[in-house]
């Protein structure tokens, strides 16, 4: 009976460990998009003449391999962004990698 408590005990901590980090992950990626360029990534994509990016990715329109590597390298008007997000305080604190911080935005963007 000891055991099974333990493990009981034991998957509920890391359920809730994995929760924990998709909400870090979620906060971090609302702060890259909030911050990012010291506007946010909003002042262009939240406006009617530039890509809608979370209706894009809602939609299945933008997967994350293409997200990424418009980020990493840019296209038409838009950026290198990989820098501009990596100063973000939050993803610095959180010690994320690029690809890391890249997930976060991407999920954010998805809800």
């Amino acid at each position: 009976m000891k055991k099974s408590f333990g493990l009981l005990v034991g998957a509920a901590l890391i359920a809730i460990s994995g929760q924990v980090a998709a909400n870090e992950q979620e906060e971090i990626g609302a702060k890259i998009y909030e911050r990012a360029f010291g506007r946010g990534c909003g002042a262009c994509h939240d406006i009617a003449s530039n890509p809608q990016l979370s209706a894009l990715i809602g939609a299945g329109k933008l997967p994350k391999d293409q997200f990424a590597k418009v980020l990493k390298e840019g296209k038409n008007g838009m950026p290198k962004a990989v820098a501009a997000i990596m100063e973000v305080g939050p993803v610095k604190k959180a010690g994320y990698t690029e690809d890391q911080a890249i997930d976060a935005v991407y999920e954010y963007l998805k809800k």
